[in-house]
């Protein structure tokens, strides 16, 4: 069975390990297509080589890279062609050019399709996003959606064809651990609170300064990742007179997020659902859970259905909500050695990139 998977996420490092678990299935030939850079804003992310072995990982250049519904590869075809595959795995929106593209392609080469979608909203695309939207929909042999809601959606905008539902990538429970030298530190020092991701207003990065605004105690705000709301929230910062507590990182790279997340007492992730967007899976959620930090996050999209019974979970836009729940890991320390443990446990048990790609696996030999 020889799989052509085209996938600009994997040019992340983490992201890899689940082609290697892909890869360890004997009669799985595996090739992946990745551009060398993924044009982010102002920022280039680098193709990282962390998890390379079993397949073959192929560098195609990436006309329009950084217009997530635009890009496509000008010599696919040429690549297709040369590999012959059984199945194309499109790791794309079904709306984006990229993946009529490679629908378009396999259909000539005979190949058998699918395509990946996290869009858990219902939404009309203008032209010709909705032609290339239809196109795909009619001729996948099957898809994956990588929560329920998006499941729906695929189902409400008539798509009848097989469907599973499967996170696009899970993580690797070996790296993503508990690091007891961390945690030293923690025990004895300042409650340290987390962010990490994105720095835009739907990420509710605002209620979440908030709520640490009105925290009494020692405790410090690691806020992690960039984008246009870093001056705004800073700002914030100076005005709630909390800015000697808060501190800002840019976003680092995927190898060192472990050692990130287990400097914290508690990661939180503040989404706020807005008309055109919901939070799709909250990764850094499962990510922190591996590593036994407890998680907050808001009822946003698929956030309490991730967390589960390991967190806690407030109403979005809440900031003494959101107060509360820190204020309650932080006075029980029992508690949040319960809920790390459970995190971890969660994960093992539904996220790790061995499970992830064991069931993308049953869904090629089903195909």
């Amino acid at each position: 069975m020889r799989v052509l998977m085209i996938s600009k996420a994997c040019t992340i490092g983490a992201y890899q390990k689940k082609l290697e678990e892909l890869a360890r299935f004997p009669d799985l030939e595996l090739f992946v297509i990745v551009p060398p850079y993924w044009r982010d804003g102002r920022s280039r992310l680098l193709l990282e080589r962390e998890h390379v072995s079993g397949y073959q990982l192929l560098v195609e250049w990436m006309a329009l890279n950084g217009h997530f519904h635009l890009h496509f590869y000008p010599f696919l075809g040429r690549r297709m062609c040369s590999i012959q595959p059984d199945i194309v795995h499109m790791d794309e929106e079904p709306y984006n050019l990229a993946t009529w593209q490679a629908m378009l392609l396999a259909g000539r080469c005979g190949a058998k399709k699918l395509f990946f979608t996290w869009q858990n909203l219902r939404r009309s695309y203008p032209f010709p996003f909705s032609a290339w939207e239809r196109y795909n929909l009619t001729r996948a042999d099957y898809a994956l959606a990588g929560n329920a809601d998006a499941a729906q959606v695929l189902r409400a905008k008539g798509y009848k064809g097989p469907l599973e539902i499967i996170p696009q990538f899970g993580v690797d429970p070996e790296i993503y651990r508990p690091l007891p030298d961390e945690r030293v530190a923690l025990a004895a020092g300042r409650f340290v609170i987390g962010y990490m991701g994105r720095l835009v207003p739907e990420k509710g990065v605002d209620i979440l300064l908030q709520a640490a605004a009105r925290l009494d105690g020692d405790w410090e705000l690691k806020i992690i990742g960039d984008g246009p709301q870093q001056a705004p929230l800073q700002a914030l910062a100076e005005r709630l007179g909390v800015s000697s507590r808060v501190s800002f990182q840019q976003r680092v790279p995927s190898s060192q997020v472990p050692t990130c997340l287990n400097r914290l007492n508690v990661l939180v992730l503040p989404s706020l659902a807005r008309p055109n967007w919901k939070e799709q899976f909250g990764r850094v959620l499962v990510e922190a859970m591996a590593c036994e930090t407890p998680v907050i996050g808001s009822d946003s999209g698929e956030i309490p259905h991730v967390i589960g019974e390991a967190g806690l979970v407030f109403q979005e836009g809440d900031a003494e909500a959101l107060r509360d729940c820190l204020a309650r890991v932080r006075s029980d320390p029992e508690a949040w050695s319960r809920w790390g443990v459970a995190g971890r446990r969660r994960v093992l048990a539904l996220y790790t990139q061995a499970r992830i790609a064991a069931l993308t696996y049953e869904v090629y030999r089903k195909m």
